[in-house]
Order: structure tokens, then sequence, then C-alpha cells
């Protein structure tokens, strides 16, 4: 059995830079851009890319802790925690 570790997403581990995060973004965005341009839909986008978190993250920490951060995710949704606030002009 994996260890069952407390997940940091969103507040990752210190030793990881923002530089890295930013770059970590950047790769990411850069390919949903390009598949939104080859006409792949964003819903789909939007649930292959939290299957892929999620199996990274299970793979990593092991399926309890993952579940248990996932407990959370409710809450932090409805917190406003992943909405990004429109720019207004």
């Amino acid at each position: 059995m994996r260890n069952v570790l407390p997940l940091r997403i969103g507040k990752v581990a210190e030793a990881r830079s923002e530089d890295e995060r930013r770059a970590a973004f950047g790769y990411l965005n850069d390919a949903w851009e390009e598949a939104r341009l080859d006409g792949i839909d964003g819903d789909c986008l939007a649930q292959v890319a939290l299957f892929t978190a999620i199996n990274e993250l299970v793979s990593t920490y092991g399926e309890e802790a993952v579940a248990q951060y996932a407990e959370g995710l409710s809450d932090r949704i409805r917190q406003g925690e992943f909405t990004i606030a429109a720019n207004r002009q």
C-alpha cells in the first residue's frame, strides 16, 4: 500500500517553485488551445483533463488520499476557488 500523504494541491509543496508552476500551466494551456483549434470540445477536454489529473494523483498518493482530497472539492468549488473572475473594462 502506498503512503497516504495529505495532498497540497493549490498549495503545492514548497520545494516546487512558482516558475515551475507557471511553466506547467503554460504547457497545459498551450495544449488546451491547440486541441480547441483542432475542434475538440471544451467539455470533453475538461473531463479528460480531470481523469488524467486524478489518475496521476492516485499513482502518486494512492486512492484513499485522493478520495479524501476529492471530498473537499465541492466546498472549494462553491467558495469560488476555481472561478476566474472575468476582466471588466
